[in-house]
């Protein structure tokens, strides 16, 4: 069910202008505990993709909700490796839509155990400008920003003017010469920090309350190391995405935790 939101969210005060209305779907609890944007380009690399879907899932398992924008690709990847429940999807339409189609199911699995925001009215189309304000949106909730892979001129250079602006700290993957150049030259002028270590990073943000460490069923299950065949029919995609990310390893048809 959509719902307006009749409360302040302290956040949004560094956004050039508090939302006018905004309307969600889920569990608005998610909104106090603390939070990290996470945002890049619709098509990183496989080295962005894994190491951003590791770096959700870790988070997300320490206890930080995962904050990004429903996109294909890193936005995508986020909110995948937060889980459902530890993710806040801001919506760059109205909330009767799911947009991008591709992402339907992930979308909707957030709507009902997550959460999802919208500033636009229902029947708001995909439009440039409303990219441009989800953005902004997206960028004022996190208490950091992490941009795992972006070119120059793409649209998640606006979603780093934004950070600047709010004097939020910008976090970076570290790449090679050449790839995401709009990271790396972020690292080059001082404008942001790289994340060499995964675990050391996430240790610096890790909240005190464990009771908030999510389950993940797909994990438990392979503990009885099923064959193949069982696992992708009762969980399709995640099959794929843990061999990725070296969560598990398939040997003789059977998956088997790393």
């Amino acid at each position: 069910m959509i719902r307006e939101v009749d409360f302040h969210i302290k956040e949004l005060e560094s956004m050039k202008r508090y939302p006018l209305k905004l309307s969600y779907i889920g569990n608005t609890s998610l909104l106090h505990r603390k939070k990290i944007s996470i945002v890049g380009s619709r098509s990183p690399n496989q080295y962005a993709r894994d190491k951003t879907h590791e770096l959700a899932t870790k988070l997300s398992n320490a206890g930080v909700c995962i904050v990004s924008g429903g996109a294909i690709g890193v936005d995508a990847i986020a909110h995948k490796g937060a889980g459902p429940s530890n993710t806040i999807l801001i919506a760059a339409t109205g909330l009767n839509k799911r947009y991008p189609a591709i992402n339907a199911s992930i979308i909707k699995s957030v709507e009902e155990s997550g959460l999802v925001m919208s500033q636009f009215e229902k029947g708001s189309p995909s439009t440039k400008y409303n990219f441009v304000l989800r953005n902004e949106l997206v960028v004022a909730l996190g208490d950091i920003l992490i941009v795992s892979y972006a070119d120059l001129n793409s649209g998640t250079m606006r979603s780093i003017e934004y950070a600047l602006k709010m004097g939020k700290e910008i976090y970076v993957l570290s790449h090679r010469i050449g790839e995401s150049q709009a990271t790396n030259r972020l690292l080059q002028e001082g404008k942001a920090k790289a994340i060499y270590d995964i675990d050391s990073f996430v240790a610096l943000f890790a909240t005190e309350s464990s009771e908030v460490k999510r389950v993940d069923d797909f994990l438990e299950y392979c503990k009885s190391n099923p064959t193949y065949e069982e696992a992708l029919k009762k969980f399709p995609s995640r099959v794929f995405e843990a061999e990725l990310s070296g969560e598990i390893e398939i040997k003789n048809s059977r998956l088997y935790l790393l």
